[in-house]
């Protein structure tokens, strides 16, 4: 397996799309870190809906959004790129749109605009990683899609930065916010679109009389993948949960960890990457959730050293959950990219984000459950269910990829040429 063994940065944004991408990137992300961590605030304080309404919407947002992920991923497979990057934009904006008009105590219109931010938020990832895949190969897409979650990461962690300092504003600041957030990804979209990136679905199907085959199914991997994204929610939910409610620690450690752990994202996920790249995906996915384990079970040691001790362990243990996670974010979508023959590259990584909205959807839910019963129940269970998933990707076969038929011999011509993209080439 080749390494790359030298980060350049010109030559990362040009394998990520450009700079006028990378930009776009940067507004969206902004953009994002914005809005979407206090659009349940925005719905009971600006609107007045009750918490369990709004609560209800923005899950029904996320559910929609994956129903379309099969309708995303057939689109890419026609070729379309930046323009399904610029659509998933656009939809947001539609959704800030509808936000902003949503008159005080309308449930309805608040639930439309919620449907269109998770729609739009479902399909980025798969829009964009396709981009990326055409423009990009190799480990040089590898640590392209690294340096997209750093600048991802980089302008939400910012603009949620942002949005905390005007939330002191009342309900006028967060008004302010939703409509800055509309430009941005409005912005965002015409920036994207200019890149005009497009894949050529002729050029993308198999050769004459090769089997076209249906996109792999890779169900270990897809199904490890839903547990593996348990580890997102980590810092955001399972850890402040952890330090309020059992070992009475500040609200101060938790905000702490949260701010670590997009520092350490943001500047490790590119060098880590590269690191990794010595090795195969695979290995490095299944030693992901090796790493993610280990910090789980860190986890259920920091939390028997109660109240005192248990805060500043948690928060060591928090930087290895980190480290486990930017290896995980660093080779699961260029493993299934890898993977993924060209002509249906769209659909599967529509249902890589399908396993990945799924285990994002419910495992707030399933930490919450765990909880109340104690850090063994917790920290165990997800600590065996990693596990059980590293040793699922570490065993599960790559799917073949069609092979085409022989070529024809040539005839006996003496100059006879063969065009470098025909079955025979050299």
């Amino acid at each position: 397996m080749t390494a790359t063994t030298k980060i350049r940065p010109r030559a990362l944004v040009r394998a990520s799309g450009g700079p006028r991408y990378a930009v776009a990137l940067a507004v969206d992300a902004l953009g994002t870190g914005l809005l979407r961590p206090f659009l349940l605030i925005y719905g009971v304080t600006v609107l007045r809906l009750s918490a369990p309404a709004t609560g209800i919407a923005m899950t029904a947002g996320v559910v929609v959004g994956l129903v379309c992920m099969p309708a995303v991923g057939r689109w890419l497979d026609r070729g379309a790129r930046s323009t399904v990057v610029a659509a998933s934009m656009l939809v947001r904006v539609a959704g800030v749109v509808l936000l902003l008009a949503t008159p005080t105590g309308h449930v309805g219109l608040f639930a439309t605009a919620a449907l269109f931010l998770g729609a739009g938020n479902q399909a980025w990832p798969a829009a964009h990683a396709a981009l990326v895949a055409t423009v990009a190969h190799g480990r040089e897409r590898d640590a392209a899609l690294a340096g997209g979650r750093a600048l991802r990461n980089a302008g939400l962690g910012a603009g949620a930065l942002l949005a905390t300092v005007c939330l002191a504003g009342g309900t006028g600041a967060l008004q302010a916010l939703a409509a800055v957030t509309g430009l941005a990804y409005l912005t965002a979209a015409a920036l994207a679109w200019s890149v005009h990136v497009h894949a050529d679905p002729v050029c993308a199907a198999p050769a004459a009389g090769a089997d076209p085959g249906p996109a792999p199914r890779m169900p270990a991997l897809l199904g490890a993948n839903v547990i593996y994204v348990f580890c997102l929610n980590v810092p955001e939910i399972a850890l402040p949960l952890v330090l309020l409610t059992q070992l009475d620690a500040a609200p101060v450690w938790a905000a702490a960890i949260f701010v670590a752990n997009t520092v350490l994202v943001v500047t490790l996920q590119v060098p880590v990457t590269f690191l990794m790249s010595r090795f195969s995906r695979r290995a490095v996915l299944a030693f992901a959730g090796v790493v993610l384990a280990v910090s789980y079970l860190g986890f259920l040691a920091a939390a028997s050293l109660g109240p005192g001790w248990g805060a500043p362990a948690v928060a060591a243990v928090a930087v290895v959950c980190t480290l486990g996670e930017i290896i995980y974010a660093g080779s699961a979508t260029a493993l299934v990219t890898a993977l993924a023959p060209a002509h249906v590259l769209g659909r599967t990584l529509a249902r890589f984000e399908l396993s990945s909205g799924f285990g994002l959807a419910v495992s707030p839910a399933a930490i919450t459950a765990l909880a109340p019963h104690g850090p063994a129940a917790l920290w165990g269970s997800l600590a065996a269910a990693t596990l059980l998933s590293a040793g699922a990707v570490a065993t599960e076969k790559d799917p073949e990829q069609p092979v085409p038929p022989p070529a024809d011999p040539l005839p006996p011509k003496t100059g006879a040429l063969v065009h470098p993209g025909a079955p025979g080439a050299a």
